[in-house]
């Protein structure tokens, strides 16, 4: 990964931790070494314009929902979780 690769992404991350106040926005667990968030692509960013690293496209999650998260993107779009569909995500963090 290039340098400026890798300093978006880490502003990326940064951004939406700091929107969603260090918490998971689906079961509020707070940010710790021990728990720590991801950044999670609401939209595929394959599918978005510059790897989809923009506020408006992620949502801080803790590791558990993260995997219900990714469930969507691994079954392209045929399987989800109830609460973790991208346009439940999307209205979540638009309020």
């Amino acid at each position: 990964m290039s340098k400026r690769k890798k300093e978006i992404r880490n502003n990326f991350r940064l951004s939406v931790f700091k929107r969603d106040k260090y918490r998971c926005r689906m079961c509020t667990k707070e940010y710790t070494e021990l728990e720590p968030l991801d950044a999670h692509h609401i939209i595929d960013r394959n599918e978005m314009v510059d790897g989809g690293y923009i506020l408006s496209n992620g949502i801080s999650l803790c590791d558990k929902c993260h995997i219900k998260a990714e469930k969507y993107h691994q079954t392209n779009g045929e399987e989800w979780v109830d609460g973790f569909h991208p346009d439940e995500l999307l209205k979540l963090i638009n309020g």
